[in-house]
């Protein structure tokens, strides 16, 4: 029996085996990177290669917005596998819900390499992307609350930030990998035939990802802890949606608003490559060059991710959260600045500056952060619905930023800047009203919220006034 700093009530250790950490996190990095790979190829192609091909039009800005919101679909079916993902992953295990999800994810993108184009067969060319895309957000929806519910409960609490980390670390792998293979072939074929055959090799070789997804994920054990609970019956006693919207209400919309931070990557990443390189906004930017400017942002993320990951379990995951989301929305207008100025080497910079230090602040340990507002009863569900339902908002910021500074408008950076920042200032004030868990194990943190079983319905309204925030 082993104990834990500041309880000494037992750890359920020995009944269902022990933490490894190690093997938690490797899971969690290897099955992000190859899920992520797919949904990032997705995100790179909606902005580089399928406005032409799937959304033709002589209005170019039409094209854009419209292709932007097939990116954005993803996002609007997030909430949704959340909820399904979410009550299975605490309801029948966090290995079982991350095994499908990959699989899932891997099949979607597979079928969009597959796709006929707009030319061959008219609307529904579109309508069969989206339908897809639909699919991938379904699929995404249950990968990073699974794989950082099961290491955050598999490490110890000492260095909960820097073992979860890894599975955020595994989301930009994935991002470098869908650009390394995007790159070469961008670079290599000409435009023509990129466009008419080159862009699909990506999208097929995912199909290694269902076998790699079911081969990782079957290796990889249940935390000890969640495992034990389940064999009381804690985790099936009712649905875990109705259990977060009555007993955590104003924790989930905390932290819907905290996942409003992505506004940066959004301004950047998103935004901004369609603002460098399409030719209605008149900066002259290739498409092969954007895509190294997205490779070496996420090679500075992979860098950083776990330094700031250890940094949160020493100095506390919310400060860090506020720093990293203001100093990241201040200076996306001026990485945009950049980009008009036309110099390539001045963009690298920013995106350093601004996509891999700034942002990874908050993106390397909102996910520890997250985790430890839930109990474990409801943990994957709390996580990923707050998650997604943030991202599904968030994801149309693209497309907003394009309709309130189409191609022609005076002051892009400007304007898009201070949008991004006011958004981040959001973020940050709902972090700042978050309680701060640095210090708490994670026995702590559930005896102050799950305890005891989860309440009966009769018991529902005693329970919303106990567990609402102070």
């Amino acid at each position: 029996m082993s104990t834990t700093r500041g309880t000494t009530r037992p750890i359920p250790e020995a009944a269902s085996g022990r933490r490894d950490p190690k093997k938690a996190a490797m899971s969690g990095w290897i099955g992000s990177a190859l899920e992520y790979y797919d949904f990032a190829l997705y995100s790179l192609a909606a902005t580089l290669i399928f406005p032409a091909i799937f959304f033709p039009t002589e209005n170019p800005t039409v094209a854009i917005i419209a292709s932007l919101a097939t990116y954005a679909v993803g996002y609007v079916s997030r909430p949704i596998g959340a909820v399904v993902l979410g009550a299975y992953g605490d309801r029948h295990g966090r290995k079982q819900v991350l095994v499908f999800a990959m699989l899932l994810m891997g099949f979607a993108t597979f079928a969009v390499g597959l796709l006929p184009t707009y030319g061959q067969v008219g609307i529904l060319a579109p309508v069969l992307l989206v339908i897809l895309r639909l699919i991938q957000g379904f699929a995404v929806a249950g990968e990073l609350g699974g794989a950082s519910a099961m290491i955050v409960e598999h490490s110890p609490d000492a260095r909960r930030g820097f073992f979860a980390s890894f599975s955020l670390q595994g989301t930009q792998v994935g991002s470098i990998l869908a650009t390394a293979v995007l790159l070469p072939l961008a670079a290599i074929l000409p435009a023509d035939q990129f466009q008419a055959w080159g862009w699909r090799i990506p999208f097929l070789l995912s199909a290694f990802v269902i076998l790699a997804g079911y081969v990782i994920r079957r290796r990889v054990q249940e935390p000890p802890a969640y495992a034990a609970q389940s064999d009381k019956g804690k985790t099936k006693q009712r649905f875990p949606l109705i259990d977060l919207v009555r007993s955590y209400p104003w924790v989930l919309v905390r932290c819907v608003l905290m996942t409003f931070t992505n506004v940066v990557g959004m301004a950047t990443l998103i935004f901004g490559v369609s603002y460098a390189t399409q030719k209605g906004y008149g900066n002259g930017f290739t498409s092969s060059e954007f895509l190294w400017v997205t490779l070496v942002a996420n090679i500075a993320a992979v860098a950083t991710i776990p330094l700031f990951g250890a940094l949160s379990d020493r100095i506390g995951r919310r400060m860090l959260m506020v720093a990293g989301g203001i100093g990241g929305g201040l200076l996306a207008g001026g990485y945009l600045w950049a980009i008009e100025q036309g110099s390539l080497v001045l963009v690298f910079v920013c995106i350093v500056v601004v996509q891999g230090i700034f942002f990874q602040m908050w993106n390397a340990t909102f996910a520890t952060f997250f985790q430890e507002q839930f109990p474990m009863r409801i943990r994957v569900t709390g996580f990923a619905v707050a998650q997604n339902v943030g991202l599904m908002i968030a994801s149309f910021f693209p497309s907003i930023f394009t309709a309130i500074a189409p191609p022609g408008t005076a002051n892009v950076p400007l304007v898009i800047g201070l949008t991004t920042f006011g958004i981040c200032v959001v973020a940050a004030l709902a972090t700042l009203m978050s309680p701060d868990t640095r210090g708490k194990s994670l026995e702590d943190l559930e005896a102050g919220k799950a305890d005891a079983p989860a309440p009966t319905d009769a018991q529902e309204h005693q329970t919303v006034g106990a567990n609402a925030p102070k």
